[in-house]
């Protein structure tokens, strides 16, 4: 089957994740109301999660019907067309709740299965609706903060890199990382957690961070930001050759990237993961 440019398609997602900022944004600024816990207490739905997902997906159907739909709050959908969106409505719903100005509207056309180890990312779009930022990326036509190219930061050594990771709402895994954490900290600048790795990896794109690392995310949760940090010369993967996925993302440039990843499996095997916990 035909499918259109991915340009073209990066077109959509841009539209509709600026019309679902506006929502999510608006409902910030009238209170945030708490719908749900997920996986722990401290792993929230608000309502405002579950209205921008509907219209997002609302949207998206009118334009695209034959589409694929894989959200993080709501059931996934087969399509006939092999393509696929992969949305998170609001990543860093934390941040929302505080009214930390961190979040952010993820969207991105995937081609083949929803899963991060075999498709192939066509076009995303990663808007923080309280910043007025838009970070978009399509296949081969590089990555962008509105209208300006974004490039990675290349030559930095990795004990002058400053590096995003982010923490499980599990307990029990969130211990595990931080000792991690509490291993890395002493060879690099300085570690950053911002909240939203859709934001953390746009942060790597734009230069804000040299590197990003976590363990345990949702294809929603870095499908689009994957593409960005990519698309502005990163590398984007796991340990070896394995790609990105919930076992592990990292993302940095390519030298940086291979300085990174002996380190990390170095402190993988001097804190092992509890049994359960990947």
């Amino acid at each position: 089957m035909t499918h259109p440019a991915p340009t073209e398609l990066l077109d959509l997602a841009r539209t509709v994740a600026l019309t679902a900022g506006a929502l999510a944004h608006r409902r910030r600024t009238e209170g945030v109301e708490i719908a749900a816990s997920k996986s722990s207490p401290e792993d929230i739905v608000t309502a405002a999660d579950r209205e921008v997902e509907l219209l997002i997906r609302g949207l998206l159907a009118d334009a695209r019907p034959n589409d694929g739909f894989y959200g993080e709050e709501s059931d996934a959908s087969g399509g006939s067309s092999g393509l696929t969106w992969v949305v998170d409505p609001i990543d860093g719903t934390v941040n929302y709740l505080y009214g930390i100005p961190f979040y952010a509207v993820s969207i991105a056309v995937v081609q083949g299965d929803p899963d991060p180890a075999s498709w192939n990312s066509l076009a995303g779009a990663v808007v923080n609706p309280t910043l007025g930022e838009v970070f978009t990326a399509s296949e081969g036509s590089g990555a962008w903060l509105g209208d300006q190219r974004l490039h990675v930061n290349h030559d930095v050594p990795l004990s002058l890199a400053l590096a995003g990771t982010g923490f499980s709402y599990e307990a029990a895994r969130r211990v595990w990382q931080a000792n991690v954490v509490g291993g890395l900290i002493g060879q690099v600048r300085d570690i950053r957690r911002i909240g939203s790795a859709a934001l953390d990896l746009c942060a790597v794109a734009c230069g804000r961070l040299d590197l990003y690392f976590e363990r345990g995310l949702n294809p929603w949760d870095h499908a689009a930001g994957a593409l960005i940090a990519r698309e502005a010369g990163a590398r984007v993967g796991a340990l070896q050759a394995d790609a990105e996925g919930r076992d592990l993302l990292i993302a940095a440039a390519p030298a940086l990237y291979d300085q990174f990843e002996p380190v990390l499996t170095g402190l993988f095997e001097r804190f092992p993961s509890d049994a359960g916990l990947r």
